[in-house]
């Protein structure tokens, strides 16, 4: 997005939001005034994708089971860690202003393409970005509908749906009608893309149908979930073990169906989990993590984690593994790294768990050990009697294949599982162990600031309603 950045920074007063679903912007020009051509429709486009934060990423990992706090992080904030957070912490609450900002910027052009006068061969490039926006919007929804839904079922409350750039007060509506919302949005996006499109760091035909495997996978809509995972697999193949590490440090683009490009002077990825100055480590994997991965065999492994024993050595506060996945292909900015959103990887598991839920065990059995064939030297494919067992094995390798990515924690809620850590992996003995679907912090909660002017907003449960 960095190639932009000017030009956006300044354009962005069209397009600008405030935290708040109820606040009027005081510094804006007319939509209207903005959006004379074909190029302002594509500034408009570039500051909504340029609202989609490295929080997509980090959150939830850090909430989840796959990482722990070492005792040399003195200096990060570990509510989020901790369970501790509430409605004021911006460390849950951050996502529910980024990604409506993402959603106002996208809806404020969408209000005004029609207006703009296109030459005819500007006219299929103007359908491409109403695509790309409604897929924005519908992506920015689903992203708001993981986080802070009350529940991961059908009348759940999930999140107000944003059709238009309006102040108001507007109410949760339910998961389902959420969901309904964003399929539609996704699918009109689909036809509107071209499929010669294939920039991946925007929203290409083929990342839609990526978005919408994952999005029928939390509706638990099997087929459709295993059809359009069968569209990105047939369209692009696993990388290679010499290959896959090089993913992560930007200089392989193989099995990368979307991602947010970084550039100097964009935040740093990485810096989430170490701190370049003082080479302090604030998050590390967990014991419970490095004990699932095949150390010596798995590409993965040292894929996504450094083993360095030297700082635990000279420091036995320090951790000797340290994530590195985020480290990027920068020497003089480490840390800073392309946002893989979507990979072929996480399709594989999609399919293996839609085949698995529609009791074709054969076909999930074959992805699964596909998968792991691919990131693992030396693998025997494995056999399983039931679903049951095939599933526990998918999530397994979700652990491992997705880690660090944001996706554990979600994984875990749409089956209404406990977050369980290791003994090991607790700051102190009075940490809590185990997080349950009773417990406040099983969901992220309303911002304060929202339930505060907005009459019609509900808080999510075991949160005080104000």
């Amino acid at each position: 997005m960095k190639i932009y950045k000017i030009i956006i920074s300044c354009f962005l007063l069209v397009v600008s939001n405030s935290c708040r679903l109820d606040d009027v912007p005081t510094d804006s020009i007319s939509p209207t005034n903005a959006f004379r051509n074909v190029d302002d429709l594509k500034l408009g486009l570039m500051g909504a994708y340029a609202a989609l934060g490295n929080d997509i990423v980090t959150t939830a990992t850090i909430v989840g089971d796959e990482v722990r706090m070492p005792e040399e992080n003195t200096v990060s904030n570990n509510s989020l860690y901790r369970w501790i957070y509430d409605s004021g912490s911006g460390s849950v609450t951050s996502q529910f202003y980024s990604l409506y900002q993402v959603i106002d910027r996208a809806n404020r052009v969408l209000e005004n393409i029609d207006l703009v006068q296109t030459e005819p061969s500007e006219v299929a490039l103007k359908e491409q970005y109403r695509g790309e926006l409604l897929a924005l919007r519908g992506y920015a929804h689903f992203e708001l509908l993981r986080n802070y839904a009350s529940a991961f079922s059908s009348d759940a409350l999930g999140v107000p749906y944003m059709k238009r750039s309006e102040v108001g007060s507007p109410a949760r509506e339910s998961f389902s009608s959420n969901m309904e919302n964003i399929q539609a949005d996704l699918n009109i996006a689909k036809q509107l893309i071209p499929s010669s499109f294939n920039d991946n760091t925007r929203i290409t035909r083929i990342a839609i149908s990526a978005i919408l495997a994952r999005v029928s996978l939390y509706n638990k809509q099997w087929d459709d979930a295993a059809n359009y995972a069968t569209e990105v697999i047939d369209k692009m193949s696993l990388a290679s073990r010499a290959a896959f590490p090089l993913i992560w440090k930007d200089q392989s683009n193989d099995e990368v169906v979307w991602k947010l490009a970084r550039v100097t002077g964009d935040s740093e990825l990485g810096a989430t989990f170490f701190r370049q100055v003082g080479e302090i480590a604030l998050y590390v994997p967990s014991f419970k993590w490095l004990d699932a991965v095949d150390q010596t065999n798995d590409v993965r492994f040292a894929a996504y984690v450094e083993h360095n024993p030297g700082r635990h050595q000279a420091d036995n506060r320090k951790s000797e593994y340290l994530i590195n996945k985020y480290v990027g292909g920068n020497s003089s900015q480490p840390g800073l790294t392309d946002v893989k959103l979507f990979r072929i990887g996480e399709m594989y598991l999609i399919r293996a768990e839609a085949y698995a839920e529609s009791n074709n065990i054969p076909a999930g059995t074959n992805d699964l050990n596909t998968l792991r064939r691919a990131r693992i030297s030396g693998y025997s494919n494995q056999n399983f009697s039931d679903k049951a067992a095939l599933i526990s094995a998918i999530y397994s390798e979700r652990f491992i294949e997705l880690a660090f990515e944001g996706q554990r924690f979600f994984d875990l809620k749409r089956r209404n599982m406990d977050i369980e850590r290791w003994d090991e992996d607790l700051i102190n003995s009075v940490d809590k162990k185990t997080l349950t679907s009773n417990d406040a912090h099983y969901n992220f909660p309303i911002p304060a600031d929202e339930m505060a002017v907005n009459k019609n907003m509900d808080q999510n449960p075991h949160y005080d309603n104000k």
